[in-house]
């Protein structure tokens, strides 16, 4: 049984720790069902690191019930993902509260364009490597980078609603167009794993997840259409609107009941995929930016911080 309201990771590395996040972030992304194997070559590849964290992240999350080893086949799921949540509570609320706040202050216009790292310390009250490790994390992101010295710059953001507005209707023109194209083929095994994502959030994922999950489950399921449609100008566009619209995003995560209705529209369009009806499958995808660009503009919670 897994352990319910487990504390965080305090005798792992900084890196062990967010390999676990990580980890958690993937199994419950993917909506995984108890039994299923985590082969740790798998889960190094997804998460862009080596075998040795990934051993000791496993490791860790069978401590906690989550996960059982088998001495010859390596780590099963011993509950559903979507049963994960109590024994995981610790992990998800301490997602890096530093980048939450810097996320929060960049987004309410609290942060300076470019800043030092000594002021980022004196600010938060943290120490240099704790510091660097989220400003790896978000330079990863693709909102900040490195300068002179100790130096950051923050680099421009979608945080206005003329920007948001002109994403969306940039969107509208690519998106439906790749599921069109000559090239475009879906992947089954892929598509399998779409529609467990987005149907674990129609059953109530939207309610519990972080709104970390919810944002990369929304760019997972658009970047993985924009892969099948083999168009790498398409591609590289629908990634880099993802990393422009990420902290807009997670303050629109906070309204979940939007979530709901995105994953369900998420869900048809799968399904005029998977019947092979294209053509549908693009008007809904249209149907699906337009409303959803009418939706954000009309909260005035989202731009209502923002520079």
């Amino acid at each position: 049984m897994p352990k319910a309201n487990a504390p965080a990771t305090p005798d792992l590395t900084s890196l062990q720790q967010r390999v676990v996040r990580e980890i958690v972030a993937l199994v419950r992304r993917d909506n995984r069902l108890a039994g299923d194997h985590l082969p740790e070559v798998h889960i190094a590849q997804r998460i862009g690191t080596s075998r040795s964290p990934v051993q000791s992240a496993l490791r860790h999350l069978a401590q906690l019930g989550v996960l059982q080893q088998d001495v010859n086949r390596g780590y099963f799921l011993s509950v559903d993902a979507k049963d994960w949540d109590g024994a995981v509570a610790g992990l998800l609320s301490t997602d890096d509260p530093l980048y939450l706040r810097i996320a929060e202050d960049r987004q309410a216009g609290a942060l300076p364009d470019e800043l030092s790292e000594a002021e980022l310390m004196r600010r938060y009250g943290v120490a240099r490597s704790t510091l660097r490790k989220v400003l790896s994390r978000i330079s990863e992101e693709g909102w900040i980078e490195q300068s002179m010295g100790h130096g950051w710059r923050f680099l421009s953001m979608i945080d206005s609603p003329d920007a948001y507005e002109e994403s969306y209707l940039f969107r509208q023109s690519i998106e439906p167009g790749a599921l069109l194209g000559p090239s475009f083929v879906a992947v089954p095994a892929q598509l399998k794993q779409l529609r467990r994502e987005q149907q674990r959030i129609v059953d109530g994922g939207f309610e519990t997840m972080t709104p970390i999950e919810l944002f990369e489950s929304n760019s997972h399921f658009h970047e993985t259409l924009a892969e099948w449609g083999h168009n790498r100008f398409v591609l590289q566009s629908v990634r880099r609107i993802n990393q422009l619209r990420r902290l807009i995003e997670y303050r629109q995560a906070a309204q979940r009941r939007a979530r709901h209705t995105q994953a369900a529209e998420h869900l048809a369009i799968l399904d005029a995929i998977e019947q092979q009806d294209l053509v549908q499958a693009a008007s809904l995808m249209r149907a699906h930016l337009d409303g959803a660009r009418r939706a954000k503009l009309r909260d005035p919670q989202v731009f209502s911080h923002a520079a």
